[in-house]
């Protein structure tokens, strides 16, 4: 599926899904879907937690604007995904705040100070 970016063999990325792209998601293996939009966007699949849960995988809605992403939403986000089956894939409307949220998620596991690795982000353009 060409709309989802594989960063490695927990995380992936993309923009909206479409009910039928979430099939293939389910059909290629992932477990769990985190969504990073806001109830007010424009162009949210409906009833995407249902459907989700349907095909047998975990969703979290974790909305997030970009300029919302600080320490203390990171490491509830960084939570989250740490507990969620794997791999999961993060989504937003077009996979900017989904790469952020990676980044960020990745760069902690490895240790990299918060900051440090906010800035890696920040220098990136993706917030």
């Amino acid at each position: 599926m060409n709309i989802v970016r594989k960063i490695n063999d927990e995380l992936a990325i993309a923009g909206q899904i479409t009910l039928d792209q979430l099939q293939e998601i389910g059909d290629e293996g992932y477990r769990s879907v985190v969504n990073l939009r806001l109830p007010d966007e424009t162009g949210l699949v409906a009833n995407e937690q249902e459907n989700t849960e349907l095909l047998g995988l975990y969703y979290v809605n974790f909305p997030t604007r970009p300029e919302d992403i600080n320490h203390q939403s990171t490491l509830q986000i960084y939570q989250t995904i740490t507990e969620l089956p794997k791999p999961i894939l993060i989504h937003c409307d077009n996979s900017i705040r989904s790469a952020a949220i990676a980044l960020l998620y990745i760069a902690l596991k490895q240790g990299m100070a918060f900051e440090k690795a906010l800035q890696k982000v920040i220098n990136l353009g993706l917030i």
